[in-house]
């Protein structure tokens, strides 16, 4: 009995240690997109790396910065992708400065040296009111057209929109309107705006599920995510609301340490260079470097983009969600 508890043991390290193997030569990429668009990017690494063990693992913005900040570059992530700007500020210290490694000719707002050189930008997302047509006319409504507009009383229980304290999309109309009438003047207005309001979603794409069921009638949603429903047959019209479409960034970057992998940083180049673009052609269209094309159908072109100053500012950030009561 004791030869074979030790032969069990034994075993039992030998796997252990096989695992840890497997684990230690693992490249893993922390993706913060949509876990479809985290699925594609997988099956390019696995197509262009066939002899690399790369594993892309979803994790949400707020939990990938919350892991990020507690264990630092002792983390497991290698890699980390389209991470909301302003928490990739917060954690900066520990990324590489590899954006050299980038060819992407961003426009000027852009430019990698506003992460110091330690990250370059994933995408730029904006938002906009999204209109299910036929629940207007089910209901005979007018389509808004302003801001103002949705604090008209018939829109009562029609109108969804991100919470700003769960979801970057919900922050950025917030933010949106803070740049144009101050703290107390947005607040004021979704004091006045709370009554049309059938629900705060915790996520981003809640307003738009709300929209495909037929619950509202008036989605404060991303833009690409409508756009996608549309090409799916679904009765939107995209309106942009009078002082721009409200928008936030995401960024990438490479952990500090990872520049001495070989293997690493060529997934890294490749990453910020080939399914930057990819990604940008079949999501993601949102012009952030130049002479980029829209390539997906039905998008808007010449997109009024809102004041968004300050939208990196994580500092700001707590400071304005303290003052959030919904």
């Amino acid at each position: 009995m004791k030869k074979f508890f030790i032969a069990v043991t034994v075993l039992a390290l030998i796997c252990l240690w096989a695992v840890s193997q497997q684990n230690s030569s693992t490249i893993i990429i922390y993706s913060s997109m949509e876990q479809f668009r985290g699925e594609a990017l997988q099956e390019q690494l696995n197509e262009e790396f066939p002899d690399l063990h790369v594993k892309v693992v979803y994790a949400s913005t707020g939990k990938s910065a919350a892991k990020l900040s507690v264990e630092g570059e002792k983390t497991d992530a290698d890699i980390i992708v389209g991470l909301e700007t302003g928490y990739m500020t917060r954690v900066i210290d520990i990324m590489a400065s590899m954006s050299h490694l980038s060819a992407i000719n961003y426009i000027d707002e852009f430019n990698p040296s506003i992460f110091y050189n330690q990250a370059v930008i994933w995408e730029r997302y904006g938002g906009s009111l999204i209109i299910n047509t036929d629940v207007l006319k089910k209901y005979d409504l007018p389509q808004p057209k302003t801001y103002q507009d949705l604090l008209n009383p018939i829109y009562k229980d029609k109108i969804a929109m991100p919470d700003p304290k769960s979801s970057g999309t919900g922050y950025f109309f917030y933010k949106s309107l803070v740049n144009e009438f101050g703290v107390d003047g947005a607040l004021d207005y979704f004091d006045a705006l709370h009554p049309n309001i059938k629900q705060f979603t915790e996520s981003g794409s809640g307003p738009i599920k709300l929209l495909n069921q037929g619950e509202i009638a008036i989605a404060m949603g991303m833009t690409f995510q409508a756009v996608n429903e549309i090409n799916k047959g679904m009765p939107f019209e995209l309106v942009f609301p009078e002082l721009g479409s409200p928008y936030n960034t995401s960024a990438t970057s490479m952990l500090k340490g990872r520049e001495n992998d070989p293997d690493v940083v060529q997934v890294y180049t490749y990453i910020i260079n080939e399914a930057f673009i990819i990604d940008k052609d079949l999501y993601s269209p949102e012009q952030v470097y130049k002479d980029q094309v829209n390539k997906i159908e039905k998008y808007p072109e010449h997109i009024p983009y809102a004041n968004m100053e300050g939208i990196h500012s994580i500092d700001e950030k707590d400071r304005l969600l303290e003052q959030w009561k919904y």
